[in-house]
C-alpha cells in the first residue's frame, strides 16, 4: 500500500474489507435478520426447485395452493436429529392428508446421503438434497445455521420462519399448519 496518512490507511483498509465482505450479507439486496434470514413473513417464497431422493420435482409453482413447510437440515446437524422426530409425529403424520407438505431440504450434501440420513431418523416426509445450498441461500445468509424451517400459506406467501428447535415456537407452527390446512 502506498505512504499514506494513518488515518488514510484505515479508511482504506475499512472500505476493501466492507467491499469483500458486504455483498455476502445483502443477497437479495437485504440484509440478514438476527436469526439469520434474508425474507421475512409476508414475502412471497422465492423461487426453488428441488427434486427428492426418489426423483420427485417440487417447487414453488408446483406447491402453489398448499401449505407446505421446507425444513433445512443436515445430517451432521445435532438439533436438526432432535426435532426430525418432532416434525415427522407432529407435522407430517397428522396434515400430509390435508393438502399439505413437508420438504426436508438437506443442505450441500449427496443423494445417497440424504437418502441413508432420512432412512436413518425414520422419516417419511419427502427429503431433497440442495446441494450447492441454493435453495437455503435464498432464504438464509451463508454459515447462518440449519435447523430452520419456512412455513409457507396456499398464496405462496411466508407465513412463519423457525430457527433452531424450541417447543414453544414449534407448538406454535403446528398450531399455524393446523390453521392453514384446516377446511374454511
Amino acid at each position: 500500500m502506498p505512504d499514506l496518512h494513518p488515518m488514510t490507511r484505515q479508511h482504506a483498509i475499512l472500505a476493501l474489507v466492507v467491499s469483500l465482505i458486504l455483498p455476502a450479507f445483502q443477497l437479495h439486496g437485504q440484509t440478514p435478520d438476527a436469526r439469520g434470514y434474508i425474507v421475512q413473513v409476508g414475502d412471497t417464497v422465492p423461487s426453488f426447485s428441488l427434486t427428492d431422493v426418489n426423483g420427485h420435482i417440487y417447487t414453488d409453482e408446483s406447491l402453489l395452493g398448499q401449505t407446505y413447510v421446507l425444513q433445512f437440515t443436515a445430517s451432521w446437524c445435532s438439533v436438526c436429529r432432535q426435532e426430525m422426530p418432532h416434525l415427522e409425529a407432529e407435522v407430517w403424520q397428522p396434515f400430509q392428508e390435508r393438502n399439505f407438505t413437508l420438504l426436508g431440504v438437506d443442505l450441500d450434501e449427496p443423494r445417497d446421503k440424504v437418502a441413508s440420513f432420512a432412512a436413518q431418523m425414520g422419516v417419511s416426509y419427502p427429503m431433497c438434497p440442495d446441494e450447492g445450498g441454493g435453495v437455503f441461500y435464498c432464504m438464509a445468509a451463508p454459515k447462518s445455521g440449519v435447523t430452520r424451517n419456512v412455513v409457507v400459506a396456499p398464496d405462496g406467501r411466508i407465513a412463519m420462519l423457525t430457527r433452531l428447535f424450541n417447543e414453544e415456537e414449534f407448538a406454535q407452527m403446528v398450531a399455524l399448519v393446523d390453521r392453514l390446512t384446516s377446511a374454511p
